[in-house]
């Protein structure tokens, strides 16, 4: 069988540390065709460490290759005309986090998947991890906890030095330091902690639960002088009448050695459910003799990004797979973040678009 050709377009420092170290575990059925980064000498030097055929510092030269699959790994403000184009081109494609920073955008992306046939796949890790997976079961088995009514989401991680231009992110490939224009200049980034961060931590309640942002109030801080906020407080309706919270907030590097703090709560008609990656807990309530907590181990909330680049490369092979990420999943997080950002701006309780929900 022929090997899978994949294409990196903006091959990042997460790119890097994460989504090629796990596409060397496909590397019998991968075949490493064509990596791009605007950098001359640093596209050059990832050629040579992961053995792409080709290095290029223009990404329409990634498109012009008619790829499998596409890892689309630049800045945010690109990731529609990237990810677009590689579906038009016939490829599947793993798009990096946050999905696009207009909501128009991203519900453009959902059509494209339509009318093309191929995947999306956004990199959000924890919805493959088997502790989410399980949750995911509670769910949706049996009635779940019945109809949603107030959910909790609250995150933090070590984003302080990273999203205030003093430091990095712990996880960085320590030779591929992040761009500033990536996470820490709205005009590029859409915004800090939010666009960074809370987009994870959205990909997880909203595919646990189903729901759909209908409007959004928020306040924002940026101390340490930078331009993008490191911290969000964001009080969310939904479009089924559910209310709700979203916190995010950037730690101390080192602080609980880095371990993102990310947790869950909600309450339906019928019960409720918490999913605390950060101390390993699963529990759905429904009545004294429905109580289910999940026996896990003590790893079993850490992230990884095996799961989407697993299943881009399903999708490539044309085996089943499960997309716990799919490009409507992500839409649903951009509107929400969208209304926060333009409420933190506004001081007002601000709608979801109303494009988002007619193109949703």
């Amino acid at each position: 069988m022929a090997k899978l050709r994949l294409g990196v377009i903006g091959a990042g420092s997460w790119t890097v540390s994460s989504h090629l170290p796990n596409l060397e575990r496909w590397r019998e059925l991968v075949d490493f065709t064509i990596v791009n980064r605007r950098n001359p000498e640093l596209v050059w030097k990832i050629k040579e460490e992961f053995g792409f055929r080709k290095a290029t510092t223009n990404w329409e030269d990634v498109i012009a290759e008619r790829c499998d699959i596409v890892v689309v790994g630049s800045p945010v403000a690109k990731h529609h005309l990237h990810a677009k184009a590689a579906l038009e081109a016939g490829s599947h494609v793993l798009c990096e986090k946050p999905f696009t920073i207009d909501p128009a955008d991203s519900w453009d992306l959902v059509e494209a998947v339509r009318r093309t046939g191929k995947a999306v796949i956004i990199a959000y890790g924890w919805n493959y991890r088997p502790m989410v997976v399980q949750a995911h079961q509670l769910m949706h088995e049996d009635g779940g906890i019945g109809d949603l009514e107030q959910m909790t989401i609250q995150m933090a991680s070590a984003t302080r030095e990273l999203l205030s231009e003093t430091g990095t992110y712990p996880d960085a490939d320590p030779e591929l330091i992040p761009q500033a224009e990536t996470w820490s200049r709205p005009e590029t980034s859409g915004g800090g902690y939010g666009q960074a961060q809370l987009t994870h931590a959205l990909g997880v309640a909203l595919w646990l639960t189903g729901l759909r942002g209908q409007e959004a109030f928020a306040f924002m801080s940026a101390p340490l002088g930078a331009k993008v906020e490191l911290h969000d407080a964001i009080s969310v309706r939904y479009t089924n009448g559910a209310i709700g919270s979203l916190g995010g907030g950037s730690t101390h590097l080192g602080a609980g050695n880095n371990r993102h703090q990310l947790s869950v709560r909600a309450i339906g008609s019928r019960g409720q459910l918490m999913v605390d990656l950060e101390r390993n807990v699963l529990w759905r309530y429904r009545s004294p003799t429905d109580d289910v907590t999940i026996p896990l181990d003590h790893d079993a909330g850490l992230y990884d990004c095996r799961g989407p680049v697993d299943a881009v490369v399903h999708a490539g092979l044309g085996r089943p797979y499960s997309n716990n990420s799919p490009a409507e999943l992500g839409a649903r997080t951009v509107e929400i973040l969208d209304a926060a950002y333009r409420s933190a701006k506004s001081g007002r309780v601000e709608q979801v678009s109303t494009l988002s929900l007619v193109a949703g």
